[in-house]
C-alpha cells in the first residue's frame, strides 16, 4: 500500500497565504503520486515532491529561501532511502535550484553522505546543476527591513533575535519535506530548507543531518521542521524511527518523537511519518504546519494547516 506526506513548514502561516500554502502542499502530494500509482519508487516520489516546494516561493525551501544575516542565500537539503540506510545531504549551497536532487547525487554518485559550502558547489557544477538565484523580492524586503532593526541595536544576539521570532514567528521555520513508502513497502524521505531569517553565514541546521531533520529506516521514514538547534539535540527523526522499530504505528511514532522533544529541550517543531504498512502521522506544537497527504485508495488528496 503506498502513501506520500508532505509538509510545508511549522510555524504560523499568516492568513493571507493559508490558500498558497495549501495549494502548495497539494500540489507536492500530486507530483509524488503520480510516481507511486504506476508502481514507481518512493525515492522517486519524494524528490519530485520535494521540487515543487522548493520552485514554490511560498515556502522557506529552494527559491524563496530566506537569507542570511549577510543578504544571501544557503541551503540545506537531504534524502534518504529506508531499505539500505542510505542518506545524501548538502549544507550551505547556493545558487541552484534544487537542492534535493543535490543531495541525491551525493547518495548516489559518492562515497559520502554530506557536502557543504564551497565543495557542494562544485560538484552541483560536476554533476551539470545549472547556476540558479533562489532570492524573490519578498525575501529581499524582508531582509532589509529586519536586518536593519538589528543593526540599530533593537537585537543585539540570540537571545534578542528570538523576541524577533515570537513577534514575526512566519520567519522562524519554513523546512519543506516528504515522506513516501511505495507499494513495493520501501520508505524514504527527503527534506529542504532555506535555514533560519538572518542566520549567520555557515550555519546548518538539522535538515541535512541523519536522524535529526530527515531519516529512514526499513520500518519508515520522517522529515521534521523546526528549530535545527533542538532538534539536532535529540534526532528527533531517528526517534520516530526508533519507535517505528518498537511496532508504534505512524501516527503514534510521530506523536511519542514530539512528546519527547517536548520534554526534553522544548523547541518548537513539526514531524511527519510514513511506516512500512502506508500508514501515516504527524504532530506539531506551532500554531500551524502545512501539510497534505494522499493514501491508496483515497479518493483525493487531503491538506490542511
Amino acid at each position: 500500500m503506498y502513501a506520500i506526506l508532505v509538509h510545508g513548514g511549522a510555524g504560523k502561516v499568516s492568513p493571507e497565504r493559508f490558500d498558497s500554502a495549501k495549494k502548495g502542499t497539494r500540489n507536492a502530494v500530486e507530483a509524488g503520486i503520480e510516481i507511486l500509482k504506476s508502481g514507481g519508487r518512493a525515492l522517486d516520489a519524494v524528490e519530485a515532491a520535494v521540487k515543487v516546494l522548493e520552485d514554490d516561493p511560498t515556502f522557506n525551501a529552494g527559491t524563496g529561501s530566506v537569507l542570511t544575516f549577510n543578504g544571501e542565500v544557503e541551503m540545506d537539503a537531504a534524502i534518504a532511502y529506508g531499505p539500505n540506510f542510505d542518506f545524501g545531504a548538502v549544507a550551505g549551497v547556493k545558487n541552484i535550484r534544487h537542492p534535493i536532487s543535490l543531495a541525491r547525487q551525493v547518495m548516489e554518485k559518492t562515497d559520502h553522505v554530506l557536502l557543504a559550502g564551497k565543495g557542494a558547489n562544485n560538484f552541483a557544477s560536476l554533476m551539470g546543476f545549472e547556476p540558479h538565484d533562489p532570492v524573490v523580492q519578498r525575501r529581499r524586503e524582508q531582509w532589509e527591513s529586519y536586518r536593519k532593526d538589528f543593526l540599530n541595536g533593537d537585537y543585539k544576539d540570540w537571545p534578542k533575535l528570538r523576541k524577533l521570532f515570537q513577534e514575526h514567528p512566519e520567519f522562524l521555520h519554513g523546512t519543506v519535506g516528504a515522506v513516501a513508502v511505495d507499494s513495493h513497502g520501501e520508505t524514504a524521505a527527503a527534506t529542504s530548507t532555506g535555514g533560519v531569517f538572518l542566520k549567520l553565514l555557515g550555519r546548518v541546521g538539522d535538515t541535512p543531518i541523519p536522524g535529526a531533520g530527515t531519516y529512514a529506516t526499513p520500518h519508515g521514514a520522517a522529515s521534521s521542521t523546526g528549530l535545527g538547534e533542538g532538534m539536532m539535540r535529540v534526532l528527533i527523526t531517528k526517534v520516530a524511527a526508533d519507535f517505528l522499530k518498537m511496532g508504534l504505528d505512524a501516527q503514534h511514532a510521530a506523536t511519542a518523537a514530539l512528546n519527547y522533544l517536548d520534554n526534553t529541550v522544548g523547541t518548537e517543531a513539526g514531524i511527519i511519518v510514513v511506516d512500512r504498512h502506508g500508514e501515516i502521522g504527524y504532530a506539531y506544537n506551532t500554531p500551524n504546519m502545512s501539510h497534505a497527504y494522499f493514501k491508496e485508495g483515497m479518493k483525493e488528496i487531503e491538506s490542511d494547516l
